[in-house]
C-alpha cells in the first residue's frame, strides 16, 4: 500500500471541502472495499476522507410511511435495529447475513450501494423496495442508480447521505452464500405490494442487481412458488465463472426465488 493522508471530518460540508481541495481524494466509510483494493495496489489514493463519524449520515427512522437509514449506518446496526425488525424485517435478515462479523461491524449501507459489487446484498433490496438514494446533491431512484458492475449514477464528489425504503406488504430475502466469503453466489429479494410483485437478483448477473421480471409476470398471474420452475430464464445475463457454472446458477436462481416467494406467502418474513 502506498502512503496516504487520512482525514476524519465531522460534517458533510467539511468532507466535501476536503474532497475539493485534496490531491487524489477518495471517500471511505467502512473501508471494506477501498482498503483491500489499496493493499493490492488496484487503487491508489493520496487522501482518504472517512465519512463514518459524520452524525448526519447515521441513524434509522420511520419517515412518511417509509424507512430511512443513514448511509454510514453499519450492517450490524441495521440487523439489530428494533425499528428495522418491526417495519422491514427482511432487510434486517439481509443485513445480518452479510459476509462475516467483521464486515458487518465495519461495512455500511451507503458504502455497499456506492461500490455496487455484483455480489452485494443491498442493491437487490434497494431495487425490490423502490428505494430512493438520497445524496449530497439530489435523490436518485434505485432503478436509475445502478448502471453496471461497480458503477453507479454517482458523480465523483457526490456522497450518499441516506436511503429511503418503501414498505411492502410482505418481503423476504434468500441467498446461497459463497462458502469462503459469505457473499451471494445467488441472492433473491422478493417484495409484494398488494397484487404486485418485485423480485430482484444479486450475485449472478453480469450487470449487477437486476429485476426478475419473468418471475414477476407469472406471480401476478397467480403462479405458486413451484410454478416458477417452468419459467424460462435462459436470457438472463449470468456471470461466467468456472467455479459456479451458468447452469448451476440458473438452478439456484429458481430455488432461491421459490423460497423467497414462499416465505412472503406463508408470512414467514415481512
Amino acid at each position: 500500500m502506498n502512503p496516504f493522508h487520512y482525514h476524519r471530518p465531522k460534517t458533510l460540508a467539511e468532507a466535501q471541502m476536503l474532497f475539493r481541495d485534496a490531491e487524489s481524494p477518495r471517500f471511505i466509510a467502512g473501508g471494506m472495499t477501498v482498503l483491500p483494493s489499496m493493499k493490492a495496489r488496484l487503487l491508489d489514493a493520496e487522501n482518504l476522507i472517512d465519512l463514518s463519524k459524520i452524525e448526519a449520515l447515521q441513524g434509522i427512522e420511520a419517515r412518511s410511511g417509509r424507512l430511512r437509514i443513514g448511509a454510514s449506518t453499519t450492517h450490524a446496526t441495521i440487523a439489530n435495529s428494533a425499528v428495522v425488525r418491526q417495519m422491514l424485517p427482511a432487510l434486517a435478515t439481509l443485513a445480518g447475513g452479510i459476509a462475516d462479523r467483521h464486515v458487518r461491524n465495519r461495512g455500511t449501507l451507503g458504502g455497499s450501494l456506492a461500490n455496487n459489487d455484483p455480489a452485494a446484498d443491498y442493491p437487490a433490496a434497494a431495487l425490490a423496495l423502490d428505494a430512493q438514494i438520497v445524496t449530497s446533491e439530489r435523490t436518485i431512484a434505485a432503478a436509475d442508480f445502478f448502471t453496471g458492475l461497480f458503477e453507479t449514477a454517482l458523480t465523483e464528489a457526490e456522497i450518499i447521505t441516506a436511503v429511503d425504503f418503501s414498505l411492502p406488504d410482505r418481503a423476504a430475502y434468500t441467498k446461497h452464500r459463497h462458502p469462503a466469503s459469505g457473499y451471494a453466489i445467488v441472492g433473491v429479494f422478493a417484495a409484494r405490494f398488494g397484487q404486485h410483485w418485485q423480485l430482484t437478483l444479486t450475485g449472478s448477473s453480469a450487470y449487477g442487481a437486476i429485476r426478475l421480471m419473468a418471475f414477476e409476470k407469472q406471480l401476478v398471474k397467480g403462479a405458486t412458488p413451484d410454478g416458477l420452475d417452468g419459467v424460462d430464464i435462459d436470457d438472463l445475463p449470468i456471470l461466467e465463472d468456472p467455479s459456479f457454472p451458468i447452469a448451476y446458477r440458473r438452478h439456484l436462481i429458481k430455488l432461491m426465488a421459490k423460497q423467497a416467494v414462499a416465505m412472503t406467502i406463508d408470512d414467514v418474513s415481512i
